[in-house]
């Protein structure tokens, strides 16, 4: 099943509506400067990039369920595939490759060659604590949240800090069990 998950991604990604890369890494870049100049602490910053990532994940699920036609994944490992062929080409036109499984199965990364959110981006010497693309972190929480999966989502290494690839650390929480509004026998 493996070789089926890129070739999705890739039609989904051709038949998807998109705005210009530039416009939209310009803007992104615009909301987090305003977020530095507001907040003006980056801890902050990088909890409300979280937040604001969060929120777009539980609302952007539904869109990906719609258009992706992804089956239901039977386990995290799949998901989790599913996330960096399909989800990442979507909606960021890139893909990301699934490493550094742990023993349980719970926990793995997800790493990024190319990141589009980063292009025209040099952080200053007073932003070194800033996680610039924290937003990719909630978007991945959120969403994975409204498929009953609660995770922790954190950034390892960043090419804005010098590492040589973008890499995320998904961790499953907890697998939560969906609840039905009402019961059928009754």
């Amino acid at each position: 099943m493996a070789p089926l998950v890129p070739r999705s991604g890739d039609a989904v990604f051709a038949n998807v509506e998109r705005v210009n890369a530039e416009l939209f890494t310009l803007t992104y870049g615009a909301i987090v400067r305003q977020l530095l100049t507001d907040l003006e602490e980056v801890e902050e910053v990088n909890k409300q990039l979280d937040q604001m990532g969060y929120n777009i994940g539980i609302r952007l699920i539904d869109e990906f369920l719609a258009k992706s036609n992804v089956s239901r994944c039977v386990d995290f490992k799949e998901t989790t595939e599913v996330i960096a062929k399909v989800g990442f080409k979507m909606f960021l036109g890139v893909t990301a490759s699934v490493t550094n499984w742990d023993a349980d199965g719970t926990s793995c990364s997800l790493v990024l060659e190319d990141n589009p959110l980063v292009d025209f981006v040099e952080l200053p010497d007073t932003c070194q604590g800033l996680y610039y693309c924290n937003i990719l972190s909630g978007v991945i929480r959120g969403a994975l949240e409204m498929v009953s999966m609660k995770t922790e989502v954190n950034w390892v290494r960043d090419m804005l800090r010098g590492d040589d690839a973008y890499e995320l650390r998904v961790k499953l929480l907890k697998q939560v069990p969906e609840e039905y509004p009402y019961k059928d026998d009754e």
